[in-house]
């Protein structure tokens, strides 16, 4: 066995693509890798290398290898333009079922010699996201200029070079120098390991391993911010792009200045986040600190009190701007920037933003008439659609656009707008979607019903439905922000109603029906993978959705986790065993005389399992049926169980296919029966057990 090491360090990657590419370059150089048994990777990535060390056999063991050629038939050019392709001659080939084979046998190589081969191959073939070419002109490209292979097999480098033909590939060769942290440790040093590698690069500021330089990131955070008597504002988002962004973490603590405190605390904290990648911090009592926290990439001579300076002083002027939108913008009324919506363009099928304004307000009244208990709550809804969208217009969202519906909740305070209104315009943009929101009023649920419903009948009417490598105008997310709004608030809505009446609203023309049989299938898909997310396995997601929805969303989540936690409680998959039993029965004995429904006939029964299988579906359908009218699915699960020992027996008592015709139809009759009765609740047969 030996270790390969492979960095690649280069100028500064960005945040977001280094795990990502990290992964890519851990999986070509696996497949690459095949013959040499790879085993025990160990990615690492960070602001200036990304790489990997794995443990590799020694040699690549001698094989045979085999390529088919042209047919036997074929002009001599094809044979000769074969053989020139692979450097043989025709006395190598071998003539096989109708084909010229070239057998070859490949001896066995060294570890080193192969590596040599392939990772020059892969590093050209290797593909960002977005890269750049630097240099003399060479056509190797990366994320950012690339400074140092290292490559390292037990020891010892495997030599091997970019340039290919006329291209120098900017000179690059592999090595086992690598350099410390650029300002701290700019001195190069030889790599002989991994080991030796990151405890190299940790002697000279530089933290390797993403996990490491998260923890050092998280504790430092916590530590400075608890000698404040501080806590800080949890922003996952924000601790991964930072962890991306340094080699040697040193948090440190600023202040804010005093008169932008007034400014609302999701202003601060996205101007923080967005601009400086900075973390917001709260007093124990929850209320919002005066403080940030951030992350500098070396140490000072001074502990950085320069350095805590000037991110004060750029932070000012980035709450300076904040500061000037939020005093402009409540200069006039969000009512009066209305109007500014009709020139701005949401799309160009699909009109202006104030267009679709005026078919939100008409849809947030249709659903509202559905979901509303009040016509006070009916009136909240129809102001909020009319004001939803207006934030667009203001200076704010302009400069912070994850602001919006924030931004115009605030302004309709200002404007003295109702709390179920201002709530709405806020709540209408979260939808769920997340897993963390709910929806703070049934005013708020027309109004985010109502845009997600516009957004998808406008886009599937002019066609721009999503497709299996993209989703540009965020349909899929759309539709599961409908799937988790129904459900959370156990709404029961017809959903071929609101879209039928959201297509209407559109200023194109389409045909109805077809558009929402596409729109019907992609909802299924996404309710499938809502159900999938809330831990349901897919056989029983089946089985709940082979039965007709009725458009009933809700109904169908809660008959999906219903049967979720029966079969969790062991007795589920019996029954199913026992349901499938009877459906395979059925499946074979109807083909020949089938189909065997209708009531069994009690006269012919002879033993006493059928009888009891008899009365106990007589028992348990009526408590079936009801449960399922009164959607308590959990009882009507409990009420099916019952016929599991009564099924049991009866295949364990008496042989379904009878020599008396008489009795083998009614026992196939009965079959039939547990069937219909259990069909109440979901497709059995559907369910792996």
């Amino acid at each position: 066995m030996a270790e390969f090491l492979l960095a690649l360090e280069s100028e500064e990657i960005p945040a977001a693509m280094q795990q990502p590419a990290t992964e890519a370059l851990a999986q070509a150089l696996k497949e690459r890798l095949s013959a040499l048994k790879p085993f025990d990777l160990k990615p690492f990535w960070g602001p200036r290398r990304i790489g990997l060390a794995v443990t590799i056999d020694a040699t690549v063991p001698a094989s045979t290898q085999s390529e088919r050629g042209p047919r036997v038939t074929a002009p001599d050019q094809a044979v000769m333009g074969f053989l020139r392709k692979h450097d043989a001659k025709k006395s190598d080939l071998q003539e096989e079922k109708g084909f010229w084979v070239l057998n070859r046998e490949i001896a066995e190589r060294s570890a080193a010699s192969f590596l040599q081969e392939i990772v020059p191959e892969m590093l050209w073939n290797f593909t960002w996201p977005k890269s750049m070419r630097w240099g003399n002109g060479s056509a190797f490209t990366w994320v950012r200029p690339l400074r140092r292979m290292i490559a390292v097999l037990d020891g010892d480098i495997v030599p091997f070079t970019l340039a290919r033909g006329d291209d120098d590939g900017h000179g690059l060769t592999s090595g086992n120098l690598s350099q410390g942290h650029r300002f701290l440790a700019p001195e190069l040093f030889a790599v002989s390991s991994y080991e030796g590698y990151r405890e190299g690069l940790r002697e000279r500021k530089v933290i390797l391993e993403a996990e490491a330089r998260r923890d050092v990131i998280q504790k430092g955070l916590k530590e400075v911010a608890a000698a404040q008597n501080l806590q800080i504002v949890e922003d996952k988002g924000l601790l991964d792009e930072v962890v991306g962004l340094t080699e040697w973490p040193l948090p440190m603590l600023g202040k804010i200045d005093a008169q932008f405190m007034e400014l609302p605390d999701e202003v601060r904290q996205v101007s923080m986040r967005t601009h400086q990648r900075y973390f917001a911090t709260r007093y124990d009592g929850g209320s919002i600190a005066p403080f940030f926290l951030f992350l500098a990439n070396q140490e000072f001579p001074d502990g950085g009190a320069a350095t805590i300076a000037g991110n004060e002083r750029v932070l000012r002027a980035r709450f300076a701007d904040a500061w000037h939108f939020w005093e402009l913008d409540r200069k006039v009324t969000l009512e009066s920037r209305v109007g500014a919506l009709d020139n701005v363009t949401f799309h160009e099928k699909l009109g202006s933003v104030g267009d679709r304004v005026k078919r939100l307000v008409e849809l947030t009244d249709v659903i509202a008439d559905i979901v509303c208990e009040t016509n006070e709550e009916k009136r909240h809804a129809h102001r909020a659609a009319e004001l939803a969208k207006a934030d667009l217009t203001t200076g704010m969202v302009g400069e912070f656009p994850e602001l919006q519906g924030i931004a115009g909740e605030y302004y309709a305070k200002h404007d003295g707008e109702a709390f179920e209104v201002t709530a709405a315009i806020r709540a209408h943009y979260l939808s769920c979607a997340d897993g963390e929101h709910g929806m703070p009023s049934y005013a708020a649920i027309a109004v985010a019903l109502a845009d997600r419903f516009d957004i998808l009948a406008g886009f599937f009417a002019i066609g721009e439905m999503p497709t299996g490598s993209g989703d540009p105008f965020a349909l899929r997310r759309a539709a599961l922000g409908i799937i988790r709004v129904i459900d959370r608030a156990g709404l029961t809505l017809d959903l071929e109603d609101v879209f039928r009446k959201a297509l209407t609203l559109q200023p194109v023309n389409c045909d109805h029906s077809a558009v929402f049989a596409k729109f019907d299938k992609f909802m299924a898909e996404r309710v499938r993978v809502q159900l999938r997310g809330n831990g349901v396995a897919q056989d029983i997601i089946a089985a709940v959705m082979s039965k007709a929805m009725d458009n009933d969303i809700r109904d169908l989540m809660r008959r999906a986790e219903a049967l979720r936690l029966r079969f969790s409680r062991g007795d589920g998959p019996h029954l199913v065993a026992a349901s499938k039993r009877a459906a395979n029965i059925l499946h074979i004995e109807n083909r020949k005389d089938g189909p065997h429904t209708g009531e069994p006939d009690e006269r012919l029964f002879v033993d006493p399992s059928e009888r009891a299988l008899h009365e106990a579906l007589k028992s348990a359908a009526p408590e079936i049926a009801k449960f399922m009218d009164w959607t308590h699915y959990e009882k009507a699960m409990k009420a099916a169980a019952t016929l599991r020992a009564p099924i049991d027996q009866f295949f364990e008592a008496v042989k379904v296919n009878d020599p008396h015709p008489a009795r083998r139809i009614n026992r196939l009759r009965l079959l039939n029966r547990v069937n219909e009765v259990l069909g109440q609740i979901a497709d059995f047969s559907q369910i792996q057990g």
